[in-house]
């Protein structure tokens, strides 16, 4: 990884114009309704830091979603075997295929996440997302309060977690990268996933491990629910913004 890493900064080129050329919307004649000809400037990273991602609070607040979100992804996902076999009373097979349809249940749940943002909502993010999360809320209530000695609600508790939560992790980035200009884009891109990942996962692992240490399952399950709430209210904060600039 780190070999391809090198040969990518090494040989690939940002955009067009640092090779000499113009800009792809001049050379296929495609202007968006936000086209701005001053964006087209090349910068540096620095410059792309401080004068579009770390100074836009709209960022801040899909980052600081991306961290909850992934929360509820990793602590789900991380504790499912431990959580099914000692409060659930599953057996270590039964325990293997719900993890594993917790999984594959993802790639359908995000394919429909797109489709909505883009063609029911018209390219806006913040619904889907939050109509994503509210069932997530939903179902990991249901998977904390089904009762032991009911496999099958709690195979479709963890079934429908899986297929919600991707959805919103794919459409996080996608959100970030459109709330800023195209050369910041991979930068706030990168912003939300560092936050997804370093404060997330680790909370998911560590903090989780500690609360259900501390206070039982129901300890960790509050965790887990507190974190589905404040991931739509940050991203509910870009609701009005997004949709003024999606119609500007």
């Amino acid at each position: 990884a780190l070999a391809i890493a090198f040969l990518t900064y090494m040989l690939v080129r940002d955009t067009p114009q640092s090779c000499g050329l113009p800009p792809i919307e001049r050379y296929t004649n495609t202007y968006t309704k936000d086209y701005n000809e001053g964006h087209e400037k090349e910068l540096s990273t620095r410059q792309i830091l401080l004068d579009y991602v770390l100074v836009n609070k709209l960022i801040w607040y899909i980052a600081l979603a991306n961290a909850f979100i992934y929360l509820v992804r990793y602590g789900v996902l991380d504790w499912a075997p431990v959580y099914l076999k000692e409060a659930k009373g599953f057996s270590l097979s039964a325990t293997g295929w719900a993890y594993f349809l917790y999984e594959w249940a993802g790639i359908p749940g995000t394919l429909l996440c797109g489709w909505l943002s883009d063609k029911v909502f018209n390219g806006r993010r913040a619904p889907a997302t939050i109509i994503y999360m509210v069932l997530v809320t939903v179902a990991v209530f249901v998977y904390w309060k089904n009762p032991p000695g009911n496999p099958l609600v709690d195979n479709i508790a963890l079934i429908a977690i899986g297929f919600l939560i991707y959805g919103p992790v794919m459409l996080i980035g996608v959100h970030a990268m459109d709330l800023v200009p195209k050369k910041a884009a991979g930068t706030a891109a990168g912003l939300t996933g560092l936050f997804g990942y370093l404060i997330g996962a680790t909370a998911a692992t560590a903090a989780m491990g500690f609360v259900v240490d501390a206070y039982g399952w129901d300890g960790g399950f509050y965790m887990l629910l507190a974190a589905c709430v404040l991931s739509i209210l940050f991203t509910a904060m870009t609701w009005k913004k997004e949709r003024v600039s999606l119609h500007s």
